[in-house]
């Protein structure tokens, strides 16, 4: 579909008011004393709490007010259907291990996409007051230092790279030895970062960001900030991503290259 100029300015101006509904919603209770949360899975632990559920109901309702046709992908409240050939697709609290543990590095995914994937996102951390944008010709942090430009760093050799998965053991067996064969050739490795990874990859503070066994909606909004900002995202193939799945963010086109090199080989070899 075409997406105007018109339409690209409503667009963002719908996605800051969703992350401006979603901030007061995760804020009530972080670091809460009595924060509780359910767990999703019966073998192993995937856990979701009231601020993750209320902070994607604050984000539909603006939808539901604003731009009623659009589709929605949510995590905790699944699809809904549209007529306008876009979706929006939000994760409430990417990086709820993170929340309830009180570390900072969590997130609100916003993104917006079209038959091809993500034309513009947001990555929000609302406790720091960060917000990372990206898309219809935007790549810029604003924060409580003001507002900054979004770019990549121009690293090439993996021996000078900065790379970040979430968790040491990135998903299967295999999908864990590429990974580690790819940190193996670079100068330094950081855990834990979720989807703050990605927006230091926007930032020009890391290379690379490898993961695996991700949802749509845990790499839509990354993908946006990332490539605005200049970076490469892509699967282990090289190919789109936006469906969730095995993903690759590199600062440059080089330093992907490079290191899609090495999963390929470990992923096919």
């Amino acid at each position: 579909m075409q997406i105007n100029d018109a339409m690209r300015v409503d667009l963002i101006r719908v996605a800051h008011l969703m992350a401006d509904a979603a901030r007061p919603e995760t804020l009530r209770l972080f670091r809460h004393v009595d924060l509780s949360a359910d767990n999703k899975l019966t073998d192993g632990f995937d856990p979701v709490t009231e601020a993750d559920r209320a902070a994607e109901r604050a984000m539909r309702g603006v939808l539901a007010q604003e731009r009623p046709d659009d589709a929605v992908l949510g995590e905790e409240f699944g699809h809904q259907p549209g007529t306008s050939g876009l979706t929006w697709v939000l994760d409430p609290i990417d990086g709820t291990r993170g929340y309830i543990s009180g570390t900072p590095t969590w997130g609100v995914l916003i993104s917006v996409a079209d038959e091809m994937g993500p034309v513009f996102g947001l990555i929000d951390q609302p406790y720091i007051g960060e917000r990372f944008i990206g898309g219809f010709g935007q790549a810029e942090l604003v924060g409580p230092h003001g507002v900054m430009p979004l770019r990549t760093r121009k690293t090439v050799a993996l021996a000078q790279a900065t790379i970040l998965t979430t968790f040491p053991e990135v998903g299967t067996a295999r999908e864990m030895a590429a990974f580690q064969a790819v940190a193996g050739q670079c100068r330094l490795t950081r855990y834990g970062m979720d989807c703050y990874g990605y927006a230091l990859v926007a930032t020009g503070q890391v290379d690379l960001v490898i993961e695996a066994g991700l949802a749509a909606y845990d790499i839509q909004a990354p993908i946006a900030v990332v490539t605005a900002a200049g970076g490469v995202v892509t699967d282990w193939n090289g190919a789109p991503v936006h469906e969730g799945g095995r993903a690759l963010a590199a600062a440059n086109a080089d330093i992907h290259a490079a290191a899609l090199a090495i999963l390929r080989d470990v992923m096919h070899g």
